[in-house]
């Protein structure tokens, strides 16, 4: 049985979650999620289970380490963990969703001491050559809480038994095992080439809930590099750039100068 803990999620964008633990209490954490933590608690980093279990997770994105935070002190203390892009962090009630949860690799963010993080496979060959993470997702089990992050706003959905979704590949967060996962062609020249939204949309088929996020880390990536050539190219252009700029273009023979 997972440990019982408390938690509050504190911020708007750039969340963290503070979880209380009594004494005796653990909580397991990706390496590197760690905030800060109250006097008393102390830190073990394994593999959390042997090698293979630490290779399983480097195909899950996550790291070979595992730490897990136990409250060795009297009283109650606290530790926290910090989103790593912008977005929001989802608390998982493992007990009240069936004792088990399919998400995106690397989502994973925290878990109470007791929830395994397991590796599972993509059962159709279409989603996993085409469904944006691979054939490999995060099965996270056990009765307690997890916690898992998302980029951008969250969108909850609770698909009933037959409905259906079709859903940006990256926009897929989490799901319940009862969803059937597969993909989807758009369908359409143009609308495959041009259309933006790229050529396969992940069909999700209830029942089951569904977690999906309005910003994809890929995205936001892509944004802040275009973004970063665009500046570069204005400050070897711009007026702010006049000096460098042009000491740089007639030494390089750039014939615009």
């Amino acid at each position: 049985m997972a440990d019982v803990i408390d938690y509050k999620i504190y911020g708007d964008d750039m969340q963290i979650v503070e979880v209380e633990l009594d004494s005796g209490e653990g909580i397991r954490a990706e390496a590197g999620a760690m905030m800060y933590m109250e006097e008393g608690i102390e830190m073990q980093t394994s593999t959390g289970g042997g090698l293979f279990r630490g290779f399983k997770r480097i195909l899950t994105g996550e790291s070979f380490f595992i730490t897990t935070f136990l409250n060795n002190g009297q009283g109650k203390g606290h530790v926290a963990f910090g989103a790593p892009y912008p977005g929001k962090i989802i608390p998982l009630d493992l007990s009240r969703l069936g004792g088990s949860f399919l998400c995106q690799k690397d989502a994973f963010l925290c878990a109470a001491r007791g929830i395994e993080i397991e590796v599972a496979f993509t059962k159709r060959i279409g989603a996993g050559l085409f469904g944006g993470e691979g054939f490999i997702l995060q099965r996270l089990e056990g009765d307690g809480l997890a916690f898992v992050h998302a980029g951008g706003t969250i969108i909850e959905r609770d698909l009933k038994p037959g409905e259906r979704l079709r859903v940006d590949t990256g926009c897929l967060v989490a799901f319940a095992p009862t969803v059937d996962y597969d993909i989807q062609f758009v369908g359409g020249f143009k609308n495959a080439l041009f259309g933006g939204e790229g050529m396969f949309l992940a069909q999700m088929t209830g029942p089951g809930h569904v977690y999906l996020q309005s910003l994809p880390f890929s995205r936001l990536a892509d944004r802040i590099y275009a973004a970063a050539r665009y500046q570069q190219r204005g400050e070897s252009k711009g007026i702010g750039g006049i000096g460098g700029g042009l000491l740089g273009g007639l030494l390089g023979g750039d014939e615009d100068y």
